[in-house]
């Protein structure tokens, strides 16, 4: 019975592919360089080399090969390293979410066990984040079932005559009942904003009254902080999905909001160029710095790592994920004391 050939590891295989392309290499470049300058000799034009000694036609096969062999290494370096480069833009897919990412490196056997453990990475991957987000989806709608009847009779039981210290522990449990409903309500939105990939409802509409809307909509929480909201803009109309859209103004507004002072003051303004729609909102306060700025539009990512504010982190996600459903883009820039988040989108 023959035994079993030793199978080689795919980095020592890796490995030695890339020693034979080098050597490869080398030995092409030297076999063309030395043609050439044994051709030029023969037809006399470096000289007698016996009499010269033969420096000149060393130099000059020196510096050809390293011209010749630096050209011959540039072109023949992409082949192996395609794959590479291949690999680098799947890990970067996945870095970014897009767990949908697969390769198919080529049939070689050190490529092709490659591309397996990639793609296997990747079904991990994808398999537990479609397990996380059903969670999140179930668990968020089955917790805030509970919640809003909680608030309900809450409400109920105001209306009777109570004592001042028992309306006031109902109006806390109203208040803390309403904040886990809003929770759960965000965290249901971002699920479903993350599995859509196709915008739907798409109508034309005036979104400057939308924006106005929502500034209304908010009055209570701005008039208790005594925040002037300037809100002056001429009308601009676009072709989107309205209910979305109106989602993208709450979360950023609401945001400004909680995080202007006392008698602060938040700016919303629109303007027009090339096509795009860009609506600004801008607050005082405190500064976001650079390293948070980076991680703002994270899912459940808090600046306030002791979470003594308000809110789960989810807000600027949801935001971020409707302007890239409507092929604009979301940034933020904060100094001076200033914060301004700007909204592109296509008209």
């Amino acid at each position: 019975m023959k035994e079993p050939k030793a199978k080689v590891p795919p980095r020592a295989a890796l490995t030695l592919v890339f020693t034979i392309i080098v050597f490869s290499i080398l030995v092409i470049t030297m076999i063309l360089v030395g043609g050439v300058v044994y051709l030029l000799d023969q037809i006399g034009v470096l000289g007698d080399i016996s009499e010269s000694g033969m420096p000149l036609p060393i130099l000059i096969f020196s510096l050809t090969s390293i011209v010749t062999g630096t050209i011959i290494a540039t072109i023949i370096s992409g082949i192996p390293l395609k794959p590479v480069n291949r690999l680098i833009t799947g890990l970067n897919r996945l870095a970014a979410g897009d767990y949908g990412a697969r390769l198919d490196l080529g049939p070689h056997p050190v490529t092709r066990d490659l591309s397996e453990s990639f793609n296997l990475l990747a079904d991990e991957l994808q398999n537990t984040e479609m397990l996380r987000s059903d969670f999140v989806n179930n668990f968020s709608h089955e917790f805030k079932t509970p919640i809003v009847s909680i608030r309900g009779f809450a409400k109920l039981l105001q209306k009777e005559k109570l004592s001042d210290r028992q309306q006031e522990y109902l109006g806390i449990i109203v208040e803390e009942s309403t904040r886990l409903s809003e929770m759960a309500t965000n965290i249901l939105n971002l699920t479903k904003v993350e599995n859509q990939s196709i915008l739907t409802e798409v109508t034309y509409f005036n979104l400057s009254e939308q924006v106005r809307d929502c500034i209304l909509l908010l009055e209570n929480k701005w008039s208790q902080k005594n925040l002037r909201m300037l809100a002056d803009f001429d009308e601009y109309e676009i072709h989107a999905n309205e209910e979305l859209l109106k989602q993208i103004w709450i979360n950023i507004l609401d945001n400004s909001i909680k995080f202007s002072p006392e008698h602060g003051e938040v700016g919303i303004s629109i303007s027009q160029a090339s096509g795009v729609l860009t609506v600004s909102i801008k607050n005082s306060g405190l500064e976001i710095s650079a390293k948070d700025q980076k991680h703002i539009f994270n899912k459940y990512w808090q600046g306030d790592t002791s979470h003594s504010s308000e809110g789960t982190g989810v807000g600027l996600s949801i935001a971020r994920r409707i302007t890239e459903l409507h092929k604009g883009s979301i940034s933020v820039m904060s100094a001076s004391g200033e914060t301004i988040f700007s909204v592109v989108l296509p008209q």
